[in-house]
């Protein structure tokens, strides 16, 4: 295919006509915009295939002479226009549908193709303006760029046109072009700069706000909703074995097929049947849009005065900011549609906002939460959208968030690293709220079969919650060995444990258990650093005897958690948590060796006042016969009425809040792309991807580097690496 083809005779079949048009277009002749050639090819029925090798020669033909013919920047403007004619007809069955999916596929294909093999630092392969001596179209500015009239049209057809069996497959084909337009940042650095090049971002962030308004709730809702495709879209799939999937499987005609088949890099081999391909990938351009930050140069020039040789690279990087994301302020100001707010508070803020049910949108959180997608929506809800937390705080029935939540942590070898954060990261920013900490111990659940260990019978909700937690940090400590995500669990178990309930038996073993296995580590961290120090070989100032004493200062912190945890149960809740004092009781041989040591002994001193009380009290109540559990746990019950605090020291009540760092963007953009392309099956070049590293082998092998904690109690936002 390395020349035009002929023009076809008119006995020509089907086939001969549009091998003629697809060789046509991605050929060296270029055809103006009015030319009736750009109506054939949106409007003929194409129904053969071409092997791969001829699709691939095709892509390199178009990118080839795309400088010359610019067909693509054309067929975006045929794009745009059909766009327009469908959101006229307002959804209402019309031919333009047919040209518009037509237009959008071969658009897409050629468009990813060019994306993922640009070999310059300003993407000018796409040439997405028209010659000088080309017409201007109707609505264009002869200095217009094409992506800006484009992405308006594509945006505005997703938000205003409703989905329907008529309008869906047109709705899941615009979806995928924007995750394709937007895939220009799998190009540039995990660290925005000022001279990343995203051209169809960049148009989408300059939307009006209330377009952006309207997109922002029309993917939500159509999430929410999971609207499927009509069945007979399947008769468009590309691939003739029905297992394939990809990111432009479906559409809406054969030339799609024609064009789209040697695009699978990075299938997912995700197929997972519960999924909606386009309240799935609606999430992902969602998830994309509101992570995007744009680093540009600002105006004025800023040197540092400190340094006279100041670099040009430091110049720069003092001198650039990013610009306001309208996509996430937009989801930060989203509303209750349930909660009737006067018209003017909206528009104290800035104008109009999102109106979003509430009720729906936590409930299909809570049904979706083992996926990682939905756990990153949650977790940019909460920390982002604080009606939208308060209103989960209210929820009388937060097992529907908290249950999968827990499951999910519970087998936490199956999931990634940046799952268990975001959730442990969830469920710190809820245990900051008091009501929180309060009504989880009030909820009982009859049963939690998924939990084999022990069997949790009439367990509360706050019990299991403790459980999961502590299990997490048993977990971390002989497998991940993450100190960060000790400080996540152990935070959380702070901020809850004032509050604490009737705690269950088997949470009040584990919590002094708790105590014991990190005291462990932390012997055994004493004996290494003692061996080091007593080796002649080593001296005192070497780099892994300070390292061995920095791991011992973290674990020194972590044991004080633990105490100052206990604490705040025997301080403030000891009369409502008798187990608590029988687990105390029962191992209290475990405390004994810190007694002495200057940062637990003024803790450990309330924790034998405790011990003292009950002791001294079983001592003078012995009588024949042993002590069974149960006469233990009656009589701790019966002198707890009698407990007063008297001796007791108070100290101030922990609290640990969530904090994003500066810039999470170094951490949320490749993420969000690392799940797009493990879960949309949208397949990319894996060798032009530079936003992180990549697995040739294994595509989903997530590693992660530890987050910023500070333990006077914030908690700052972690980052991702993704092992090359």
């Amino acid at each position: 295919m390395g020349a035009v083809p002929s023009t076809p005779r008119h006995t020509s079949t089907t086939a001969e006509t549009a091998e003629y048009l697809i060789g046509t277009f991605v050929g060296e002749k270029s055809f103006p915009l009015a030319s009736d050639f750009w109506q054939k090819l949106l409007e003929l029925p194409l129904t053969l295939r071409w092997a791969p090798h001829r699709v691939q020669q095709a892509c390199e033909l178009f990118a080839l002479n795309n400088h010359h013919t610019r067909h693509l920047a054309k067929i975006l403007i045929h794009l745009s226009w059909c766009l327009q004619e469908g959101i006229r007809t307002s959804g209402a069955p019309s031919p333009v549908y047919l040209k518009a999916v037509n237009a959008v596929y071969i658009s897409s294909v050629f468009l990813k193709y060019i994306i993922e093999n640009s070999q310059s630092d300003n993407m000018r392969e796409l040439c997405l303006s028209l010659h000088e001596n080309e017409p201007v179209p109707k609505d264009f500015m002869i200095d217009q760029k094409i992506e800006n009239p484009v992405i308006h049209n594509v945006l505005t057809f997703l938000g205003s046109i409703d989905v329907s069996p008529t309008t869906s497959l047109l709705h899941q084909e615009l979806l995928n072009f924007m995750l394709v337009a937007m895939s220009t940042q799998l190009l540039s650095g995990p660290t925005p700069g000022p001279k990343d090049v995203n051209p169809f971002l960049d148009a989408a962030m300059s939307q009006e706000s209330v377009l952006v308004n309207l997109v922002v709730r029309r993917l939500l809702l159509s999430y929410i909703m999971r609207p499927c495709l009509p069945s007979s879209s399947a008769a468009y799939s590309i691939f003739s074995e029905e297992s394939q999937q990809g990111v432009l499987q479906r559409v809406g005609s054969a030339a799609a097929n024609l064009v789209l088949l040697p695009f699978n890099y990075l299938v997912s081999s995700n197929s997972e049947g519960s999924r909606n391909q386009l309240a799935d990938c609606s999430l992902h351009v969602l998830l994309i849009l509101i992570h995007y930050h744009k680093c540009v140069v600002s105006d004025g020039l800023i040197t540092d005065t400190s340094n006279d040789s100041a670099t040009s690279d430091t110049v720069s990087k003092v001198n650039t900011y990013f610009t306001v994301n309208p996509y996430s302020k937009a989801l930060e100001n989203a509303r209750d549609i349930e909660f009737d707010r006067a018209d003017i508070e909206g528009n104290a803020q800035n104008g109009p906002v999102v109106r979003l049910p509430f009720a729906s949108l936590f409930d299909t959180l809570g049904m979706r939460l083992a996926d990682e997608t939905a756990v990153l929506l949650l977790y940019s809800l909460l920390q982002g959208n604080s009606d939208f937390l308060e209103y989960v705080l209210v929820r009388t029935d937060l097992d529907t968030l908290l249950m999968p939540i827990l499951e999910t942590l519970y087998s936490a070898s199956r999931r990634t690293s940046n799952q268990i954060y975001m959730l442990l990261i969830i469920l710190l920013i809820l245990s900051q709220d008091s009501s929180f900490n309060a009504s989880i111990h009030k909820m009982m659940l009859p049963g939690v079969p998924w939990y084999k260990e022990h069997l949790l019978h009439q367990t509360s909700l706050g019990s299991l919650m403790v459980i999961i937690l502590i299990r997490t940090v048993q977990y971390n400590l002989s497998k991940l060995r993450d100190v960060y995500l000790h400080t996540t669990c152990l935070a959380t178990l702070a901020n809850m444990a004032p509050h604490v309930h009737r705690l269950s038996a088997y949470a009040s073993q584990r919590l002094v258990s708790l105590f014991y296995m990190l005291s462990r580590k932390y012997n055994k961290l004493v004996e290494l650093r003692d061996d080091k120090l007593q080796t002649k070989t080593i001296s005192t100032g070497d780099g892994l005897v300070e390292d061995m004493s920095a791991e011992l200062q973290i674990y020194t912190d972590f044991l004080r958690i633990v105490l100052e945890i206990l604490n705040a149960i025997l301080t403030y809740a000891l009369p409502r948590n008798p187990e608590v004092v029988y687990a105390i009781m029962h191992r209290q041989e475990v405390f004994q060796p810190f007694r002495n040591h200057p940062r637990f002994a003024e803790l450990l001193e309330n924790i034998y006042n405790v011990l003292d009380f009950f002791n001294s009290r079983m001592d003078a109540q012995r009588t024949d016969g042993e002590w069974s559990v149960e006469k233990v746990l009656l009589f701790i019950i019966n002198n707890c009425r009698s407990w007063r605090g008297d001796g007791m020291k108070m100290f101030t009540q922990l609290h640990f809040s969530y904090e994003q760092e500066s810039h999470p963007e170094e951490f949320f953009i490749p993420y969000v792309w690392q799940l797009v392309l493990s879960h949309c099956g949208f397949g990319f070049n894996a060798d032009a991807i530079n936003l992180f590293p990549v697995d040739l082998h294994v595509n989903k092998q997530i590693y992660y580097e530890e987050p910023n904690i500070n333990l006077n109690g914030e908690l700052n936002e972690h980052r991702v690496q993704l092992d090359p």
